[in-house]
């Protein structure tokens, strides 16, 4: 029913764009404007409304097709217009920048510039397909004059592509509503590597005339389907040019390729789905005033004191590995398991099926309270929030429920100063009773604007004390015969960050203990030791000549070299573009894109449990990723043109792409990509 509801908003949408007058021209934030750079012309010196043929025509105003537009996220102030950056094109790409990935688009990545999971509570464990996700904390709630589409495809020669809809519209004043879809549908380069992932998004927001009432409604979905193969059997196999590389030798998955991008199954891999229902709503009690605009026309305003709040959370997950025609000799050698028959159906061949499926409900009740009644940036909230979690597990073929609760107070103080100068914001949690009793957080940032010239400082402490993800826990059908009795990890984050026209520098440093963690394919462990990373960012734009600019990034990390922590010491990202404005309706931008890090013990990757964990056995030394890129926009059309992996180039026997990049042990990154993306905004 919801992919119905979906494709029948899309095809509204896609009606309403087909028939706009015009594309918008420019694009730009809240209180500014898209508008056209034409100008209207008449066959009456520009007075009349008709051409010069006098036929009656009317002269199109390009400043009908023009738009404010701009947007917040949930519990923000702020409010972001969106972004036409046109050089970097990971603002577009489904994969981060710093993501290391399997080699295949919508395949498991861990970021390379480290960040903690730092949330208490409960939680599933799983987190390798975070970075394709669709989440409510990155859900956009739109005010716009206009309704506004925008659409972007990707598509390679080996038929991936990669879909992006965006629509939102406000009906009336005090009314937005819009979805978004993704779609990453990828065969691989190699067997068993095939991705499907597909996320939505339905989002609405809602005042009353009279400002008293709000409110958040929220629809969220993901599905991602992930073949796995468990990397190559023989990596010379890869410099072997008899053997293509859909078709060298692999763990998992024997044989199976699909090229056709809609319709991808998954026989060897992960399945993972996840669902998110939010509704909240809001009552205010305060000050009630009005202003006349006209004899007709009265602007009611509102000043609050005090708000009532209740959110309610709806969520599910389903977490599943399967293989449909295991390999017992590598279950038992990777993962001490024996593949039982399945002597209740007629299947030639044994399977592995393992998951992990999970309901929660959540309702929060909070009180906010602003003493500035012209200030709603000043407030201060306390909450109590209750979470009932049910969980469904297999183990060994049976099936087991549990019912789990948590009871969690929490409150915040924030002020945005009504100079503007100053941001503070204090907030914290804690769980007085249930399955995760005595986690908390308490997080703390102090911020100051301090002048154009030397921009913004910040400054930021956070103390989370949290269960290990349930995937430890022995209820979970992923845990494999672990103890799964560990303590609580606590993770203090210290943060500083100065931005400003000159240069962006950032420093963090992170004090971990507990860290729980996957020592291999199954097995899991504690460290008890406290580990210390501290990492250190900086980037800059460096203007070359007139035309030519470099955009230069950097993050130094640096750890225990016997810490579970494995990260590159260097991370570097750079881009070497042409740019400018040409022919008056021509942005382009042009030139070389190089990523690089140090070598480090990359970690190894466990199919079964889609985690990845610390080895001691292989060290990537990888060569820069070098790319060379065309980008450029016309009006609201942006095309992006891109050669990737030219770092692969062998001279060495004849001509190719072979000298290959490694994510992980046994799994490389493919050779030579060419890529064309194109997006389009509408304004209808």
């Amino acid at each position: 029913m919801m992919y119905k509801i979906i494709f029948s908003l899309l095809l509204l949408g896609t009606f309403q764009f087909t028939f706009a007058q015009n594309p918008m021209q420019r694009l730009s934030g809240a209180g500014r404007s898209m508008s056209g750079s034409g100008k209207t012309s008449s066959g009456n010196g520009g007075k009349g409304d008709t051409d010069s043929l006098g036929l009656g025509f009317e002269h199109r105003d390009d400043l009908k097709d023009s738009i404010t537009i701009s947007f917040k996220y949930l519990d923000s102030i702020r409010n972001i217009r969106l972004d036409t950056n046109l050089n970097d094109f990971y603002r577009f790409f489904s994969v981060p920048a710093d993501l290391q990935y399997l080699g295949n688009n919508g395949n498991a990545g861990y970021p390379l510039i480290y960040a903690p999971f730092a949330k208490p509570g409960w939680d599933a464990g799983f987190h390798a397909f975070d970075a394709y996700r669709f989440t409510l904390e990155n859900t956009r709630f739109f005010k716009t004059t206009k309704p506004y589409t925008r659409l972007g495809y990707q598509f390679f020669p080996v038929r991936e592509p990669l879909v992006n809809v965006l629509h939102t519209q406000n009906p009336m004043p005090n009314l937005n509503f819009g979805l978004e879809y993704k779609l990453i549908s990828a065969p691989g380069y190699f067997s068993s590597q095939n991705t499907n992932n597909k996320s939505y998004r339905l989002f609405t927001n809602f005042q009353s005339k009279r400002k008293r009432y709000a409110a958040y409604m929220v629809l969220v979905g993901n599905t991602f389907k992930s073949s796995e193969n468990g990397g190559v059997k023989n990596d010379s196999n890869l410099a072997d040019k008899t053997y293509p590389l859909f078709s060298v030798p692999t763990y998992l998955g024997g044989d199976n390729q699909n090229f056709n991008p809609l319709n991808i199954k998954v026989s060897t891999g992960n399945i993972y789905k996840d669902f998110t229902f939010f509704l909240r709503q809001s009552y205010d009690l305060g000050k009630k005033d009005s202003v006349a605009i006209n004899d007709s026309t009265t602007e009611y305003l509102f000043y609050s004191k005090l708000r009532f709040q209740h959110t309610l959370t709806y969520n599910t997950y389903n977490y599943q590995f399967k293989d449909i025609v295991a390999d017992s000799v590598y279950y038992k050698s990777r993962y001490d398991t024996v593949i039982v028959s399945d002597t209740s159906s007629l299947k030639l061949a044994d399977s592995l099926v393992v998951t992990d499926k999970w309901k929660v409900i959540t309702n929060d009740f909070s009180i906010l309270q602003f003493p500035d009644t012209k200030n709603l940036a000043q407030y201060l909230q306390a909450g109590l929030r209750i979470e009932n979690i049910k969980g469904s597990f297999i183990k060994n073929k049976n099936p087991i429920s549990k019912n789990f609760f948590n009871i969690v107070l929490h409150g915040e103080y924030r002020n945005k100063t009504r100079n503007r100068l100053w941001d503070i914001l204090l907030n914290g949690e804690f769980y007085t009773a249930g399955l995760n009793i005595g986690d908390y957080s308490a997080n703390a940032s102090l911020a100051r604007f301090l002048n154009k010239r030397w921009g913004n400082i910040r400054l930021s402490f956070s103390n989370v004390n949290r269960s290990p993800s349930f995937i430890f826990n022995t209820l979970s059908s992923f845990n494999f015969a672990n103890t799964g009795d560990y303590k609580k990890e606590n993770i203090i984050t210290l943060k500083a960050a100065a931005d400003n026209p000159f240069v962006s520098l950032s420093a963090s440093n992170y004090f971990i203990t507990n860290y729980a963690y996957y020592s291999g394919y199954y097995t899991t462990a504690q460290y008890s030791r406290v580990i210390n990373l501290l990492q250190l960012s900086a980037s800059k734009k460096i203007k070359l000549t007139r035309r030519w600019n470099w955009y230069a990034e950097v993050t130094v990390q640096q750890t225990d070299a016997a810490a579970p922590i494995k990260v590159p010491l260097v991370f570097t990202r750079n881009r070497i573009a042409f740019e400018g404005l040409f022919f008056k309706n021509l942005n382009l931008s042009t030139g070389i894109e190089f990523r690089y890090y140090t070598p480090y013990k990359a970690y190894d990757y466990s199919p079964v449990m889609g985690q990845f964990f610390p080895q001691d056995s292989f060290k990537t030394k990888n060569r820069p990723d070098i790319s060379g890129f065309i980008h450029f926009r016309i009006k609201s059309f942006t095309a992006f043109l891109r050669g990737e992996n030219l770092n692969t180039l062998n001279l060495a026997d004849g001509f190719g792409f072979t000298k290959y990049n490694f994510a992980a042990p046994h799994y490389a990154y493919p050779g030579f990509i060419f890529r064309i993306g194109i997006q389009w905004g509408f304004v209808n």
